[in-house]
């Protein structure tokens, strides 16, 4: 009998020894820094935004796990370039030409429609139609400083709330930002007499970006992205996170 229990108690201290040698296994797998300038609906404090969830789940079949970090637009491309990061999560196509250490997944994270917000009502959704009014963006975003660099009447924001909060005061006439944040914003901060510009300015493509360090990475995160598309994860999150935003009219 005394046997027996010895030998159960060993095998016992064993399965704890393996199932901690496999925690500590798990815990040790490379964790990568991404830079993250979402907002709600697509990233949120409590980590349940569409890209949280997709992105989350994609490097995860990577072999990795994935750390969202905020930073400020531009400081977090340069972040990311010189290596202090690990990458960025939503950028568009060919930034790698003016930041050669990053390097495009090539597999579409998500499509961003870029939005310009007002109050008036007598503003073209145009390029050239807005260029005679006062426009605010946030620092870093490359879509707006290109079709934008030769206006003089441009006001820069460092985050969304402060660019929605200067058009709310007036200080703007345009604010330039993404579509489905915008109306979650304008939500969530209760604005009133603020409304989206149609049709949209521009659509784009966004991807992720890694550092060079991480291209053997590349392929399998952009190989997972395809695999959430295929088994219809992709749709499923989408329609469950964003659906009211793209059918919601801002007031």
């Amino acid at each position: 009998m005394v046997t027996n229990k010895r030998h159960l108690t060993c095998l016992f201290n064993t399965v704890l020894l393996l199932l901690s040698a496999f925690s500590v296994y798990a815990d040790t797998r490379l964790t990568l820094r991404i830079n993250d300038t979402n907002e709600p609906p697509l990233t949120t404090p409590q980590h349940d935004g569409f890209l949280d969830i997709i992105a989350t789940e994609a490097f995860a079949r990577a072999g990795v796990k994935l750390q969202l970090i905020k930073l400020p637009a531009e400081r977090a491309l340069i972040n990311a370039n010189a290596g202090i990061d690990d990458g960025d999560l939503t950028r568009i196509a060919g930034l790698e030409r003016l930041y050669p250490n990053l390097i495009r997944v090539p597999e579409k994270l998500i499509n961003w429609e870029f939005t310009a917000f007002t109050k008036a009502t007598n503003i073209p959704a145009t390029w050239q139609g807005m260029r005679h009014h006062i426009i605010g963006y946030i620092t870093g975003w490359k879509i707006y400083e290109q079709h934008l660099h030769d206006n003089t009447q441009i006001v820069t924001a460092t985050n969304p709330t402060q660019l929605f909060y200067l058009l709310s005061h007036d200080r703007i006439e345009v604010a330039l930002y993404a579509r489905w944040m915008g109306q979650a914003l304008i939500e969530q901060l209760r604005l009133k007499n603020i409304h989206q510009l149609e049709p949209v300015l521009d659509s784009r493509e966004m991807f992720i970006y890694l550092n060079k360090r991480h291209a053997a990475l590349v392929p399998r995160i952009a190989e997972s992205l395809r695999a959430l598309k295929r088994e219809g994860v992709y749709d499923r999150i989408r329609r469950e996170k964003l659906t009211r935003y793209t059918q919601a009219t801002p007031k």
